[in-house]
């Protein structure tokens, strides 16, 4: 969930919070690094004698989270079972509820009829952009708060909606799993490995503007992608000797000049080629990649026809891939186990 004026955003953001103090470590936050060109080009797989560790990450593209759900749809038919799960961004959403064990029916059926995005963006953006120099002058009355136009609690709240909380803690999930946010005090991206998962889906999903910050502690997290919007190497550092990449970027293909007279034409080519330019070297990380055709699906849509289309080109993508995932997991002694039992 990221376009490209939210880095303008962040740089003005980073010089003014420099100078802070920075955050305390933690073992709930893991701090962590973008992957360079050169390092995913001089990574080889370490040779062990016991069972490779399989991983799984996520990439972020808001709306076109549905198509990792589709992804998973299949995945999950085939028998594929993963020992890590990392996401950023939507990718955080839908890893995070795949670990606590989540069915991709049900998560299909939340992004379908609309749920997911309509309570990402609880009112139209193009509301909250006029209203918002009202909400300033109120904002005036009370007590300083962060910049942005939507908080997030309410999406926060309806991801959690009746779970316990011994489930909510990311360290009590059946699968580990951490959420990728860029820490705004000292600009570097960390891992949320521990603490309440729905705190930590909120920070990583938090797109500088159109999203508040979260602060946890002594930090104050924004949308991961920003940095690390396909978490290939974290999921390594997580422990993966194997991983398997689900990018959901919008594909970028050469385009006639003629395409790129409207408004706004431009700023959208640079958003594909800054996602492409991001997380091209994190793909090249993975030794699979899966990314289906999420052409057209805009990062905030809310409309349904884009959820189903995004569910079914996960889906293509990932039956296309199927014969060659079951080659790695064979090359790599890890083997494929019955479909696991998730709950409806």
């Amino acid at each position: 969930m990221i376009t490209m004026f939210t880095k303008i955003s962040i740089g003005l953001s980073l010089l003014l919070t420099l100078a802070m103090p920075p955050a305390k470590a933690s073992d709930s936050f893991v701090e962590t690094s973008s992957c360079d060109r050169s390092e995913a080009a001089s990574y080889k797989r370490a040779q062990k004698s016991e069972r490779l560790k399989l991983g799984l990450a996520l990439g972020g593209g808001g709306a076109r989270g549905a198509a990792e759900v589709g992804v998973l749809k299949v995945l999950d038919q085939a028998g594929v079972k993963f020992d890590y799960i990392c996401g950023t961004s939507i990718g955080a959403v839908v890893g995070g509820f795949y670990a606590l064990g989540a069915s991709p029916a049900l998560m299909q059926k939340e992004f379908e009829n609309g749920n997911v995005m309509e309570h990402f963006m609880t009112v139209p953006l193009w509301f909250r952009v006029a209203i918002s120099p009202v909400l300033k002058v109120v904002n005036i009355f009370r007590e300083k708060d962060y910049d942005g136009l939507y908080a997030g609690n309410r999406f926060r709240t309806y991801l959690m909606g009746k779970l316990t909380a011994h489930d909510q803690q990311i360290e009590n999930l059946p699968i580990p799993f951490a959420a990728v946010a860029l820490n705004v005090m000292d600009g570097k991206p960390y891992m949320i490995r521990k603490g309440n998962m729905g705190w930590a889906m909120q920070a990583s999903c938090a797109v500088p503007t159109l999203r508040k910050p979260v602060e946890l502690g002594d930090y104050l997290f924004c949308d991961g992608g920003l940095i690390c919007n396909l978490p290939v190497k974290q999921c390594r550092e997580m422990g993966a000797d194997v991983v398997i990449a689900i990018n959901i970027d919008e594909p970028f293909t050469p385009l006639p000049k003629g395409q790129l007279t409207g408004f706004g034409s431009m700023a959208k080519r640079m958003i594909a080629w800054d996602l492409q330019d991001l997380d091209g070297p994190q793909s090249k990380f993975a030794d699979l990649t899966i990314h289906p055709d999420t052409s057209g699906i805009s990062l905030i849509s809310t409309k349904r026809k884009d959820a189903k289309r995004g569910v079914k080109a996960g889906e293509i993508a990932a039956k296309e891939a199927l014969p060659a995932i079951k080659r790695l997991l064979s090359e790599c002694n890890i083997p494929l186990g019955l479909p696991p039992v998730r709950p409806k």
